[in-house]
């Protein structure tokens, strides 16, 4: 268990308790992983549309056709503390309205539906660097992030967070990891030499959302670099 300072005068031993989404993407997996072998983690309680096969002493499953309603786990969702986002999809050969249904509608819908059964919870948001806040970029994708990282930011939530990861480093062992990516990640150390503030790995991004999950943070967009600090200060106090 992890000694955290929240102040000078006052330490306190805190465990978090964590809903995912997204666990058959290769970000969710990742970040799934970190949080089983992470020993200031309690639990963990997968919402999915579908199992996923995982099986470990800390994880509860609920399968979820509708990701818009989730009363039916209004009991199980009050027992937990924060919630970290992890569905995504490319905007690759999608028009804007098929990229943001899933991108922006989905996510605020599901957002809505976890504030309807616990408003006291932290949401963690898995966004993209070069999302764009004013919404009036030349980049659809970029507008369609921003529009929902700024729609989130409204929501009555305890605390929120979105994570922009650019460049990923996959964490290895991992099945849902993009087949393209054994042909480019010997390229990953030479790049985050030359440019730290695009790569970092899927590691330190699921210890950097945990961190931030334990901790808080002082800014509620956290970049590329942040991630990287995050992660290697709470690494350090281990």
């Amino acid at each position: 268990m992890i000694i955290v300072y929240k102040s000078e005068k006052r330490m306190e031993f805190i465990k978090a308790k964590i809903i995912l989404t997204g666990a058959t993407g290769m970000v969710g997996e990742g970040v799934l992983h970190e949080c089983l072998s992470h020993e200031s983690v309690e639990k963990v309680l997968l919402i999915s549309r579908k199992p996923t096969g995982i099986s470990h002493p800390k994880l509860e499953e609920a399968i979820q056709a509708d990701m818009r309603d989730l009363r039916n786990l209004s009991e199980e969702i009050c027992e937990y503390d924060t919630c970290f986002y992890c569905i995504g999809t490319t905007s690759m050969g999608k028009t804007e309205e098929e990229y943001k249904a899933v991108t922006y509608q989905l996510t605020i819908d599901f957002a809505n539906a976890l504030l309807s059964v616990n408003h006291e919870i932290t949401f963690c948001y898995i966004s993209a660097a070069g999302s764009d806040l004013s919404e009036r970029g030349k980049t659809m994708w970029a507008r369609v992030k921003g529009r929902t990282e700024n729609k989130l930011m409204v929501l009555p939530f305890a605390c929120f967070y979105s994570f922009r990861p650019l460049m990923l480093t996959p964490t290895p062992g991992m099945k849902h990891t993009h087949g393209f990516y054994k042909f480019i990640s010997w390229f990953f150390p030479i790049g985050r030499l030359l440019k730290p503030d695009w790569f970092c790995t899927l590691r330190e991004l699921g210890q950097a959302m945990i961190a931030v999950a334990l901790n808080g943070y002082p800014r509620r967009i956290i970049e590329v670099r942040d991630i990287a600090d995050i992660a290697n200060r709470a690494n350090s106090r281990k």
